[in-house]
């Protein structure tokens, strides 16, 4: 009963966050610097992050296996969970570019604040032509130094389970001839998909080591990507 009310309140405020943001952004982020833009999303990852802590007694922890790359790159993460969606803006460079579905763009308010950060919006049934989308406008912001963030998966998939790994990051990283950063965590044990339930823990995060793109085919990619993933993930705890 506990975890439910905490869980509730923490949503409300997650809520309140976003119409906060979204207000402003709605008006003015497409008027700012990237720099800004990208700080102004850092620090409402990090609000948020805060407020599963103090009130979800939910905290993360990230280990690296190497340096982040000065370069901008193409990450794909491992997805359980919405937390990766909030942390991510908070863990990794400002200027982010995130391949999502388009109909996110719908939603009221969070919609609104997503629109200014020109994130590439597909649409997941149209086949090929969501990749070229993916393709062309991912090569235009690797090309601005925009980290480009990939859900291979494409959709939230439960702990112990397995989604299939989606070509599209791997095939942007091969053309635009960028590194490839996995990131494996166990989000989805403490904030499960499909519930509102944010169980008290800690969520572990590892970056792992970069995927160089050179003399690699996009299948070789992505499979030496999903590997290091799937395998990082079933040595993470799976008990709260």
């Amino acid at each position: 009963m506990l975890t439910t009310l905490r869980s509730l309140l923490f949503l409300g405020f997650l809520a309140l966050t976003v119409v906060l943001y979204a207000l402003p952004l709605s008006l003015t982020g497409w008027f700012i610097g990237k720099a800004a833009l990208g700080r102004i999303g850092r620090s409402w990852g990090q609000l948020n992050l805060w407020g599963l802590r103090h009130i979800c007694g939910l905290d993360y922890r990230v280990s690296q296996q190497q340096p982040l790359p000065n370069e901008a790159c193409v990450v794909l993460c491992k997805h359980q969970s919405a937390w990766e969606t909030i942390a991510l803006r908070a863990i990794l460079p400002v200027d982010q570019g995130w391949v999502l579905k388009r109909e996110l763009l719908w939603i009221p308010f969070f919609g609104w604040a997503l629109a200014p950060y020109q994130p590439i919006a597909i649409n997941r049934k149209s086949g090929r032509k969501a990749i070229k989308q993916l393709l062309e406008q991912g090569k235009f912001w690797l090309g601005r130094e925009r980290w480009i963030i990939v859900f291979p998966e494409g959709t939230r998939v439960a702990p112990g389970q397995r989604g299939r790994y989606g070509l599209g990051g791997a095939l942007l990283a091969e053309r635009s001839g960028v590194p490839i950063v996995p990131i494996a965590h166990n989000a989805g044990v403490f904030w499960p998909r499909r519930s509102i339930r944010k169980h008290p823990g800690v969520i572990d995060v590892v970056i792992g080591p970069v995927i160089r793109t050179e003399g690699r085919s996009a299948a070789e990619l992505n499979e030496a990507a999903e590997e290091w993933i799937e395998q990082t993930v079933a040595g993470l705890p799976t008990a709260r």
